[in-house]
């Protein structure tokens, strides 16, 4: 009796070891983390000299509880032609990372938003794009009307549907940072 219960014991091990083989299907794939991104610099430069006007969103803490800090140095001009050119930076990391490379890199996967809110007069041109021929917002134009007041809204999408119809509803994807600049004037 002990002898069939010692034969039946290893052969019940012997099913359960060879039922837990080292499958490659079973193996999780490796999760490919977004970017963090802490700051957001906007550079307009008016066409034919003059001072540029830069917006800046740096959160530090990344997705921590801390609210990002918002500033905008210069003044919009009314009736006055801008080209840009914005920036991206990892700052947790030191050196800061410079994340606009792997935005430009991988342009087909991004695409960056420009939204005037309110009375805002100010109207924006991609000069950039995708191998396809799909904006990116990179490099941006920008054209003031008549002085007025309002916000500007800043959206880096992550793997947006391309081609779309320039609102963030159609673009789909998620959103890789958000800046809101309100009361921005034109002067």
């Amino acid at each position: 009796m002990k002898k069939n219960v010692l034969f039946i014991a290893s052969i019940v091990a012997t099913l359960v070891l060879s039922a837990c083989s080292n499958d490659d299907d079973n193996t999780p794939e490796e999760v490919n983390e977004e970017e963090v991104i802490t700051t957001l610099i906007l550079t307009l430069t008016p066409e034919g000299g003059g001072p540029t006007v830069t917006f800046q969103s740096q959160d530090l803490d990344g997705d921590g509880p801390g609210a990002p800090v918002l500033t905008v140095t210069g003044q919009l001009e009314a009736n006055t032609t801008y080209t840009s050119t914005i920036g991206f930076l990892n700052e947790t990391e030191d050196p800061a990372e410079n994340i606009t490379l792997e935005v430009i890199e991988e342009a087909d996967e991004h695409q960056v938003f420009y939204i005037a809110g309110g009375a805002l007069n100010l109207t924006s041109t991609y000069l950039d794009g995708d191998g396809d021929g799909n904006p990116l917002g990179v490099l941006m134009g920008f054209e003031t009307g008549d002085a007025s007041l309002g916000n500007l809204t800043v959206v880096l999408r992550h793997e947006p549907n391309k081609p779309n119809d320039g609102t963030l509803a159609d673009a789909g994807g998620e959103t890789d940072i958000e800046a809101v600049f309100t009361g921005v004037s034109i002067q």
